[in-house]
Order: C-alpha cells, then structure tokens, then sequence
C-alpha cells in the first residue's frame, strides 16, 4: 500500500512537472495564460516596455518644423541633443512605450539598442524575426515579436541620454548603449549625445549603513571643489603646465586622481562638501554629477554629499540633485528638513562594529550660495539661525542614545564656505593659507555650536588653494576646543594658480578604540604617495594642540 500511495505521488510530480514545462512553451509561443498569472510570473516586471525609438531633428525658425511628434504615440525625452549648441536647430529622442498588458500580437519589443552608421547585424547571428531596424542619428534598434520577449530581461524599459565622451553610467539595471555617440548635424560644439537604456524594472536603491571597521577604525576621504563639466571639460592652471605635453582634459584628469587615491586609501566613507558640479560649464548636470558617483559605486563606497555654491548654476536645482543623489547607490546623502533654509541639513550616524549604537556622528550643513544682501555683506551667504537651531536640537537629542555607546563618542562637521573664524589669525595651523579666506561678512556664530555641542572637527571646501586646518582656542584657558580644516581644491575644472598649486584632497582616520582623529592630505602631482601634513587633532575624545603624528 505504502509503496503504491509512493509510486502514485511520483507520477503525479512527473504529470505536473511535463504540464508545466508544456504551458510554458505555449505560453511563450501563443500567450495562453491568462494576463492575471501572466503578472506573477518570475520574470515579470511592472510598467512600460519601450516599442520604439526615433530620434526628430527641428528648426525653431521653421513653423513647418516639429520638435514633438504625435503625443498620443510618442513621449519625448526632455533633453535637447545640442544642449542649446545648435543655434536654430534641436533634436531629441522620442520613445514610443506600453504597458505589457496593452500589447497587442502585431506589436514588437525592444530587446537591444546600438548606435552607428553600419547594421550591426553585419557578422551577427540573429534570428530572422529579430533584425535590426535603423533609425534617424544612427540609432538602431532590435525588436521581437516572441510573446515573451515583455518578460525576459533583455526587454528595455527605459531610455535617457547623457552626454560627453567621458559620460557614465552608474544607476543599477542602466547600461550606456554600444559604439558611442548619436550622429547629429554638424555642430561647432560636440555634445556627444549617448543613448542610456535600462532592462527590467527599476531598480530598488536601499540605503547603506556605515559601520566602523572590525580594527576599530574608520576613514573618510573629503573630496571638495571638483568643478565636473558635461564633456571633458576645459583644464584651469593646470600643473604642470607642461604635464603630459600640455594637453589637459579636466574631468578625466580629475577622475583619475580620485581613483588613484580611492584605490591607495581604501576609505570606509567619502563626503563630498561641494561644487560637485561646475553649474557654467554643465549644461546637462546629471551626466558631470555621474562622473564622481561612478567610482564610489563600483568600490561601493558609502558617501554623502552637500552643495556649494557652483553645483546649482546649472539646469539642476539643489532639491532636484538631491532627489537624484537620492536615487543613487550607496549614497546617504539626504535634503534635510523642509521647514529650515537650505537643501542638505541633515546628519549621518556611523554605527560601532559589533553594535548599532553611533560611535560617530556626522552633521552635514548647507552654506547656500551668495549673499542676499550684496549692499551690506559683499560676498557669500551665511549659516541662517533656523539651521543652527536645527543643529542643536539634533544634537541635543541624540546625547542620550550617544551615552549607550560603550566607548568615547566623537562628532564632525562639514560645510562648503569656510565660517568667518577660519580667518583669525591667532589661530594655530598646519597647511597652506595661500589665498584671501572667502568666508560670509556676517557672522551667525555657528562655530560657537560647534564647540558646544562637542564637535571636534568640522571641515569645507569652497577656497581651493587653502588646504590648512587651524585650531581655534578657549579664549580664556587658550584650551584647544576645535579644529578648522580645509580639504583643498580637488578638481581641475575649478582655479588652481597661486604659486603652483598642485589639486589634493582630505583623509581623516578615526580610531575608536584610542577615539582619536588623525588627518592628512592627498596630491594629484609631486609626491603622489605621501601622506602630507599628518596630525593627530583629537585624541582620548580631546581636541589636540599643533602636533604631528609622529609626535604623539
């Protein structure tokens, strides 16, 4: 009995398993599920599948000439392929796109996508039904009618366009499409429009949790001033002038300095402290943006970012990069409160390595751009009261979870514009004070919450041949309270000069178990693999005098 209930078990698995595998064929061949199992299936994805891609060539002078086609049929991707370089004339990509419930048996899919002026099929196997298509710039498109073709992982289901040579593309499930740059009418300024695609549904950003390492330690890399450009982007006082034969190209330039250095410090963490972007030179921000994102992500890289006051002089304003950086992976970064001035107030908790109790905490601060009251304060904008408000109910609010933490929890700071106290000259430094310090004429006295509520460190950007860090003193003891750090100009977009300035960034080590801080500088030229002006700043929990590392 027991070997007949067995036997029979065993062919209705088989039964079942030949019933599955025959639906399956058919279903692939004629769709004959029904659409609400179709739904379920592994490799469904929700939303629109892209039928079609065209590319539509305007004149602006030309009544009879139309930059958007049919609405009913076509969406436009809002991007002008000249980006404005094109006097009278536009161009931009349209995509024709459905949801898979609304696709019907005559209707193709995108399954692959290349640009260039010969069939790609040229040496390719393919199957018949799947030839490629040409379309206008030299855009190509392979399309199936195979009922699953909507499932299966080759379908596109997006499409964007970056733009420059040296474009990138760091967004999960994106690939930048083969063979370069669309073919546009001659244009004096070449943007290199490239097509972006995504396969499948997009993809879910989680949000990463930073962690001191397991030796106790943790170090953040400070990247400031990277000036990125859509393109290569124009080199400005490079050194040496006369460095690989003259010739310069700003951004790759930059990159490859960030990477070399990425690589040689291994950092745990990496803030970006603003002008990111070189708004005047970034007509597509997104594409100058990626430039930076791109080599976190592959090292995979926590970082967070804050604006300066270059990043928004572009076609991208500070909440619509923060909803991209948003997007991004491993990216922190965060707009902050609605309710106080600036976009980037916010701050990030560095969990202790066997505990979620912060053994670090990062405050991060938007210093805004340029004065609202040029006749009075010439110069930058300053800290608003309702953000040091802001400040120091954060912080007072987090002193009781901090107390859990069964070693000294430390707290740092990062802005772009320097506070008005960095220009004291009373004050103790180790670095380069080699330009006029630009900071805000009026003074909110942020510094003074700084050194209330216990921040040992707080660092920015913003005048790029400064790379000093200067200790500001108890007024009445002469007891350190806190240090002042510039990262220095990174990027060669940005001006260097001034008495040849070689870019660099910050590195700050800290280790937990002795709650010290140790940092020290990084040079894109000289001696590339020095650690230059090493100093410990805070050790036992205590903000340190001028010392060296190898003083301690």
């Amino acid at each position: 009995m027991t070997r007949r209930i067995v036997r029979t078990g065993i062919q209705l698995i088989a039964l079942a398993i030949v019933v599955s595998i025959t639906l399956f064929f058919l279903d692939n061949r004629y769709r004959v599920l029904p659409q609400s199992v179709h739904s379920h299936m592994p490799l469904h994805h929700d939303g629109l599948i892209i039928t079609d891609i065209t590319v539509q060539t305007c004149s602006t002078i030309n009544p009879l000439s139309k930059c958007m086609l049919d609405q009913k049929k076509w969406h436009r991707v809002e991007k002008d392929l000249y980006l404005g370089s094109g006097w009278v004339t536009r161009a931009y990509v349209h995509i024709k796109r459905k949801r898979e419930e609304e696709l019907k048996t005559e209707d193709k899919v995108i399954i692959d996508v290349r640009t260039g002026k010969l069939d790609p099929s040229v040496g390719e196997k393919a199957q018949a039904s799947e030839k490629w298509e040409s379309r206008p710039a030299g855009v190509w498109i392979k399309r199936s009618l195979k009922r699953h073709a909507s499932d299966s992982k080759k379908a596109v289901t997006a499409v964007d366009i970056l733009f420059g040579a040296d474009a990138v593309e760091p967004r999960p499930g994106w690939e930048l499409v083969k063979n370069g740059a669309l073919h546009l009418e001659t244009s004096k300024a070449s943007t290199d429009p490239r097509l972006s695609i995504r396969r499948g549904p997009a993809a879910k950003v989680e949000k990463p949790v930073p962690k001191i390492r397991k030796d106790g330690k943790f170090k953040i890399m400070q990247i400031s001033d990277l000036h990125l450009s859509t393109g290569l982007g124009h080199c400005r006082d490079p050194e040496p002038k006369d460095h690989n034969g003259g010739h310069c190209d700003a951004d790759p330039r930059t990159i490859e300095f960030v990477e070399r250095v990425l690589d040689d410090e291994k950092p745990d963490f990496v803030v970006l402290s603003g002008d990111q972007v070189n708004g005047d030179t970034a007509p597509d921000v997104q594409s100058a943006l990626f430039k930076i994102v791109d080599p976190l992500a592959e090292r995979k890289i926590p970082y967070a970012a804050i604006f300066g006051n270059h990043d928004d002089e572009g076609t991208l304003s500070r909440h619509a990069q923060m909803d991209l950086y948003d997007s991004l992976p491993y990216s922190v970064s965060e707009p902050g409160p609605n309710t106080i001035e600036g976009v980037g107030n916010y701050f990030v908790e560095i969990q202790a390595h066997s505990s979620k109790h912060s053994a670090l905490t990062l405050y991060f601060l938007d210093t805004h751009s340029y004065s609202p009251d040029e006749t009075h304060y010439r110069g930058y904008d300053w800290l608003k009261p309702n953000q040091i408000d802001w400040f120091k109910t954060t912080a007072e609010g987090l002193k009781e979870a901090h107390s859990h933490y069964t070693h000294k929890h430390l707290n740092m700071a990062f802005i772009h514009i320097p506070l008005p106290e960095y220009g004291n000259p009373e004050n103790d430094r180790v670095g380069n004070w080699t330009e006029p310090i630009t900071a805000p004429a009026f003074n909110t006295h942020f510094k003074d919450a700084l050194v209330e509520y216990d921040i040992s460190a707080v660092s920015c950007g913003h005048d790029h041949v400064n790379d000093y860090c200067a200790l500001s003193k108890e007024p009445e003891t002469g007891d350190p309270e806190l240090w002042m750090c510039y990262a220095g100009g990174s990027g060669f977009g940005g001006y260097g000069g001034y008495n040849n300035y070689h870019r660099r960034l910050r590195v700050f080590e800290i280790d937990t178990n002795q709650a010290r801080i140790v940092t020290w500088k990084r040079l894109e030229y000289g001696d590339i693999r020095k650690r230059l002006d090493t100093q410990i700043i805070v050790d036992s929990g205590r903000v340190m005098g001028r010392q060296s590392a190898n003083e301690a």
